[in-house]
């Protein structure tokens, strides 16, 4: 599992990261302005409802980043970028934009078991897609936040996704058509840890403010 992360709605503190990110990247003005957009986007969310905070995630990052191949951005095959990447860039492909979503609502208070990073097969582009599913129960069929439509839709409305495998800090889950799932494995996904190391030395497990 993934340490650092809590469950309170707590933000990491932003002077700490931004000094890790200006060290790592030296990100320009207009990579600076979304990093704190995104910082007050959890400040004024912090305290709202579940469904306020799936919304404005969800709507943030879809009006923020455009939408580009890895290798247009990376020069690279496939690359998972975290948060703070994606936002110095202004561009993500559909894993970049979920973990994004996915981080920024952990940070805001929702527990890991109730969010999957999904890959489904996206029917009407026919072409693979991820997509970031909340279940509000363990049993409840889940809402989809997807970098292709602002509305937040259950699965069963989005017929034109077929779900794969799923996956969080916790392990991954075989899918099925249903969007329902069985445990598969508990064996963190490379990229899973490449990905958690290099938030890890950007900062973002650092301090948090009070």
């Amino acid at each position: 599992m993934l340490t650092g992360v809590g469950a309170s709605a707590s933000v990491w503190d932003l002077s700490h990261l931004m000094q890790r990110v200006g060290e790592l990247y030296q990100p320009d003005h207009r990579g600076r302005v979304r990093l704190a957009q995104w910082q007050t986007l959890m400040e004024e969310h912090a305290s709202v409802d579940v469904g306020q905070q799936l919304d404005a995630v969800n709507r943030f990052f879809n009006d923020r980043l455009r939408f580009e191949q890895d290798s247009t951005i990376w020069d690279q095959t496939d690359y998972w970028a975290s948060p703070v990447q994606s936002l110095i860039a202004g561009a993500a492909d559909c894993e970049d934009f979920t973990i994004a979503k996915y981080f920024t609502l952990r940070q805001l208070g929702i527990d890991e078991a109730q969010l999957r990073l999904t890959y489904v097969k996206a029917t009407e582009r026919n072409q693979a897609h991820m997509v970031l599913a909340y279940y509000a129960t363990p049993t409840s069929a889940p809402l989809i936040l997807d970098n292709l439509i602002d509305p937040i839709l259950t699965a069963s409305q989005r017929d034109d996704l077929v779900p794969v495998y799923s996956f969080n800090a916790s392990g991954l889950w075989l899918g099925s058509a249903r969007f329902d799932s069985r445990a598969a494995t508990t064996t963190p996904l490379p990229r899973w840890q490449e990905l958690t190391r290099k938030m890890s030395d950007e900062g973002f497990f650092g301090p948090l403010s009070p």
